[in-house]
């Protein structure tokens, strides 16, 4: 009988503990997938600070190092300065990367620190009970803004990834979704594109995942994923937002 799924190697034998319909679980394989095929998993680190995936060292079977909630990019430059031969990459949410971590964030990007970014945009702070996100788009609920959030009280969403895209140090941005096979092929596509690259030493790069939160959305799996697909696209449009790798000569 043909072989037709298994495990990633660079994913530990262990049950995720996000809810039913998470995208999390689905990024985690997609990267997994891309150190397996890359032949990675002896030479990378990852880089989770607070958030949904603090506890991503108990899945990924690579180095981990553990950063303070928003300092991913911060210990991910010390990581790459110190071991330049090592693959290094983030793996952050929203409402880690878009608030506390927005400094960090904005000046490794300027530096053209050559590290990888995984960017889970689920538009609410997940992990602490469903509030209001940097992300959170529009009219959307959440337990802090309970009808809807408005321009006028609580100003637009951060839009990071185009922010991002106009720094000199930046090599590639690229949003993507797991709201569809079609997408999550994209977005395996997008990662493996963005290791490339920091293995090339060309420079920063960064990949943005719309995801889906149906505990905190309200929703179950199935409307989330028509949410992100109907909606949440509509504020944060799919596709490459910059890409100069290919022209970029290694540093």
């Amino acid at each position: 009988m043909k072989k037709v799924f298994s495990r990633p190697k660079s994913l530990k034998n262990a049950a995720f503990h996000y809810c039913p319909g998470c995208g999390h679980s689905i990024i985690h394989r997609l990267v997994a997938e891309v150190i397996d095929e890359m032949g990675l998993q002896e030479n990378i680190i990852g880089v989770p600070p607070a958030g949904c995936a603090v506890l991503a060292y108990d899945y990924f079977d690579i180095d981990m190092g553990e950063a303070a909630h928003g300092r991913a990019a911060a210990v991910a430059t010390g990581l790459k300065r110190v071991l330049p031969d090592r693959v290094i990459f983030t793996y952050q949410g929203d409402g880690d990367i878009a608030a506390i971590g927005t400094a960090e964030t904005i000046h490794a990007a300027s530096r053209g620190e050559n590290v990888t970014t995984i960017f889970v945009n689920n538009g609410v702070y997940g992990m602490t009970g469903g509030q209001m996100a940097p992300t959170t788009i529009l009219g959307q609920s959440t337990t802090t803004s309970p009808g809807g959030r408005k321009e006028t009280r609580d100003g637009y969403p951060v839009k990071l990834s185009e922010m991002l895209a106009i720094s000199d140090g930046t090599v590639y941005i690229e949003r993507t979704a797991v709201s569809s096979p079609a997408h999550i092929l994209k977005t395996k596509k997008a990662i493996t594109k963005a290791f490339r690259y920091q293995v090339e030493n060309k420079g920063f790069s960064l990949v943005e995942i719309l995801s889906g939160c149906p505990t905190n959305w309200k929703m179950d799996p199935v409307e989330s994923c028509k949410w992100i697909n109907e909606v949440m696209t509509q504020h944060f449009p799919l596709g490459v937002i910059k890409d100069s790798g290919d022209k970029k000569d290694a540093r």
